[in-house]
């Protein structure tokens, strides 16, 4: 029997100004985002990461992730959805995923560290 496909996508920690988030550094969310992928596959889960750019590549490479198997849920990362400056980007990832994979269940994290309980919300391993 198949594993059910994970796809986390999320911005590239190293692009973060993380003056909106306090506490939060590059290597500290990098760590997250490792640890979340580990603790997926443990679980049973086939798990991929997505790391995207602020825009100038984000859905040519998102799309191509999207393109290299079929996904039973994607993850959309927290800081993906915040600053708000990012709203623009945001939807258009979620038009592309709906687009590339109508029949993925769609879910959130609400942060890097809690990425396994978004994905079991919606689906199995």
């Amino acid at each position: 029997m198949a594993k059910t496909t994970v796809l986390a996508i999320g911005i590239e920690p190293s692009l973060v100004a993380f003056s909106a988030f306090p506490g939060l550094t590059s290597e500290l969310v990098t760590s997250y985002i490792n640890a979340q992928i580990e603790k997926l596959r443990a679980m049973g889960y086939e798990a991929d990461s997505c790391l995207i750019d602020l825009g100038d590549t984000a859905e040519a490479v998102a799309a191509a992730a999207l393109g290299a198997k079929q996904y039973d849920c994607v993850v959309i990362g927290a800081g993906l959805r915040e600053p708000r400056e990012r709203l623009q980007l945001f939807e258009r990832i979620i038009n592309l995923v709906h687009l590339a994979a109508p029949q993925t269940r769609i879910c959130f994290n609400t942060t890097p560290a809690d990425t396994a309980e978004a994905v079991r919300r919606w689906v199995e391993p």
